[in-house]
């Protein structure tokens, strides 16, 4: 919640080695998916130490909101760049992401090494509906803040009917929403105004240290020698060890073929994990046979109740065709798993970090710009209509496990509701509410009731 007195003076100037630590304990508490995680950076950034302005926050995310891959991990990535150029920008990025790996990692040889554990199922069983109202709760925060009009209510809701209903491809209901925002923004400008045009949360947490009129950085202005410098060091980065897996072990091994997966993998996740999901379903079990299918849908289990990009799910599905191909030899299973899962997920976020740090110069430059501002806001309105029906899946799932033909699951319900409660009525914090829930799914799996 905002502060009952609004600051009048602009906080203190941050070092780059604060906010090091900062996006470390990030990378550590960044549960409950995008949501959650944009969630929990807004609570920060925004409302309580007030690095960045609401209206400069925003702008941000809509930019990486379009772009493929992980947005919160590109939106934590475009405050650090901002704030503390290309060395900030590259520090929030890997902390976003680095402690999610090392615990997968760990978790996945326990999973594959060890079978399935009874407290692993209990922690599950409390987590999943914990996320389901995180994820409501972040559509309904989202919303509150983007949704200023009637006009930004009816892009969210026609969104929502295209993704849950239509069953349209999110990168198509984001391109006619940025028409419908282009459009709009000639024809009414007024209601594609960032903000909404009313200003209320600009003003109520207080000046930022970024705000709305704090002119751009001097590293963060557009230049054609910087964004080329980005283009050439971004490729060499892919192709050095490319070609240092087909010189060591050619095209066909399955180092190289993880390689060139999520390379491909990683310019397809328009609209978040879920949305590329299928396409490495369809590779890492059908294609490949690099895991079971019943591995894939535990790995994504995991993902989803680990800090990080939910797409880090890649990591375990790499840890578990290292495993399982014996890639370094019987005796060496772990490290073959482990290499595998950093391989991957060097391959998955590299294209991340060069489209923030080529692009953001460019969306910074657009920030007082209608022209181009008014297409993001209403792909932000969209993005409300889709998290809803995020939450509207994960409840599903969660709620009848077994689908509407079976039996309800009101235990889970129980949970869901209580989470919501603590998140709604007494603005608890996320983390606490997930640990909370995953202790109640634990007593209730070890106990007798289940």
């Amino acid at each position: 919640m905002p502060p009952l007195e609004t600051p009048q003076s602009a906080p203190l100037p941050v070092s780059f080695w604060q906010a090091f630590l900062f996006w470390f304990k990030l990378g550590l508490i960044s549960f409950g998916g995008p949501a959650g995680q944009i969630s929990i950076m807004h609570q920060e950034l925004v409302e309580r130490r007030r690095w960045i302005s609401e209206r400069r926050f925003l702008h941000a995310l809509n930019y990486c909101m379009v772009l493929p891959g992980p947005e919160a991990q590109q939106l934590a990535t475009y405050i650090g760049w901002l704030m503390h150029k290309t060395r900030g920008g590259i520090a929030a990025g890997v902390l976003f992401v680095l402690p999610s790996l090392f615990i997968l990692i760990g978790l996945s040889w326990v999973y594959i090494a060890f079978g399935n554990l009874p407290l692993v199922a209990g922690l599950f069983y409390g987590i999943k509906p914990a996320v389901t109202a995180i994820v409501l709760q972040a559509a309904h925060r989202i919303g509150s803040r983007a949704l200023k009009n009637n006009t930004l209510w009816a892009i969210a809701t026609a969104s929502f009917v295209a993704i849950f209903a239509l069953k349209l491809p999110f990168p198509v209901i984001v391109a006619v929403a940025a028409l419908v925002g282009y459009i709009g923004g000639r024809i009414a400008p007024e209601q594609f105004r960032a903000g909404g045009g009313h200003g209320k949360a600009d003003l109520s947490f207080g000046p930022a240290l970024i705000d709305d009129d704090t002119p751009t950085p001097e590293h963060a202005r557009f230049r054609w020698a910087g964004l080329i410098k980005i283009a050439i060091v971004g490729l060499l980065l892919w192709l050095i060890p490319m070609g240092l897996l087909l010189a060591s072990y050619g095209w066909e091994h399955t180092f190289t073929q993880m390689a060139w997966f999520f390379s491909k993998a990683a310019l397809l996740t328009f609209g978040g994990a879920y949305a590329v999901l299928p396409y490495v379903y369809q590779g890492a079990v059908d294609h490949y046979g690099w895991l079971m299918p019943v591995q894939m849908i535990d790995g994504l289990a995991l993902g989803e109740t680990t800090p990080g990009p939910l797409i880090m799910v890649v990591a375990f599905v790499g840890f578990i065709g290292g495993y399982s191909k014996e890639l370094f030899g019987l005796d060496s299973l772990f490290w073959a798993g482990a290499a595998a899962a950093t391989l991957v997920t060097w391959f998955t976020f590299l294209p991340s970090f060069i489209f923030i740090l080529a692009g953001g110069p460019m969306v910074e430059s657009t920030h007082n710009d209608l022209k181009f501002t008014a297409p993001l806001t209403a792909i932000t309105a969209a993005v409300v209509g889709v998290i809803l029906n995020l939450a509207l899946f994960f409840g599903y799932h969660v709620l009848w496990p077994t689908g509407f033909a079976g039996t309800f699951d009101w235990i889970s319900a129980l949970i869901a509701l209580a989470a919501a409660v603590a998140l709604f009525r007494f603005k608890r914090n996320v983390i606490h509410v997930i640990a909370a829930c995953a202790l109640l799914g634990l007593a209730l799996k070890m106990g007798s009731f289940i």
